[in-house]
């Protein structure tokens, strides 16, 4: 009982992670119907950037833990949210109106420019940071095994719950989310009553760059190493998340982030580590089976 508690632990915490990256799938996708592959680098680029401010702040500057990780927070979401507003502008925009495998296999392409890019810039090598709030909360003890939480995994947590409070109140009650569901329902019409779509599309991919963001810089902190290659594997992850729980659904991405996060620290655990990627798709595919839409998706409705 004492290692599942603890693998539950990890899951969840874990599957916050793949919430938060998640959403940004499923709100590009949403929006203008397209799987923005690139967006698992992006959450790479992210963790990058969180980890060289910390190092500056931290080695050179000789600023604290706590404020140098919420400076390094901020500033790496503003700077990866102007990477993917240029991604957007750059990659996306002139392709919107083309034949629909044009915009995925320009994000392909922008995939592994920017894995290359991060690979020649920074070395294929693994990058660390000194380990920071090491700190646990003992929930049982005594017996053969303690289970802890840390306060790294609470922050996690709580900050996955918040965003996703935040961003469900602004796509259901302001301005900005109902133009955001104006363009999914059709955004010629949105166009024909005054809705500016490319702007929406460009806030859209700035959001979803912001929560890429924190969740690249939670990630460094509760793993404390990122290297070059980590936008793939978590993407792929998170986008499986995003279908799991319904694409298009902020709930939902969440809800199938903390799934796939459970899925695979509980099959590591009882079964065999080598698997899990299995066990997690496989359970995609049953799910999918009989629910199409996903867990909280809604079904298409086909326009005549």
């Amino acid at each position: 009982m004492e290692i599942f508690l603890q693998q539950l632990i990890n899951g969840v915490t874990l599957g916050s992670i793949y919430g938060l990256i998640a959403i940004g799938y499923t709100m590009v996708f949403g929006i203008i119907g397209m799987v923005n592959f690139a967006h698992g680098d992006v959450f790479m680029l992210s963790a990058f950037i969180a980890l060289l401010l910390l190092l500056l702040l931290t080695q050179m500057l000789g600023l604290a833990a706590a404020p140098a990780f919420v400076v390094a927070l901020v500033a790496a979401m503003a700077l990866t949210a102007l990477w993917n507003f240029a991604i957007e502008r750059v990659a996306y925009r002139r392709l919107r109106g083309s034949f629909r495998l044009a915009p995925l296999i320009s994000a392909i392409g922008m995939s592994t420019f920017l894995a290359n890019f991060v690979t020649v810039t920074q070395g294929p090598n693994n990058k660390s940071i000194p380990p920071m709030w090491d700190e646990v909360i003992k929930i049982t003890s005594g017996g053969a095994y303690d289970v802890t939480l840390s306060y790294k995994q609470i922050l996690i947590v709580v900050v996955t719950g918040a965003l996703l409070a935040a961003f469900w109140f602004v796509v259901q009650k302001t301005s900005l989310g109902r133009a955001q569901r104006a363009c999914e329902q059709d955004a010629k019409m949105a166009a024909l009553l005054g809705v500016d779509v490319n702007r929406t599309v460009a806030l859209t991919f700035v959001i979803g760059a912001a929560l890429a963001a924190v969740a690249g810089s939670l990630y460094l902190l509760q793993y404390g190493v990122v290297k070059s290659s980590d936008g793939f594997v978590p993407g792929v992850k998170a986008f499986t998340a995003a279908v799991l729980g319904g694409i298009g659904s902020l709930p939902g991405a969440v809800l199938g982030g903390l799934l796939i996060g459970l899925i695979e620290t509980l099959w590591g655990q009882y079964f065999s580590s080598d698997y899990k990627d299995v066990a997690a798709f496989s359970v995609l595919a049953i799910t999918l089976i009989f629910m199409p839409s996903g867990l909280m998706g809604r079904p298409d409705v086909e326009k005549v």
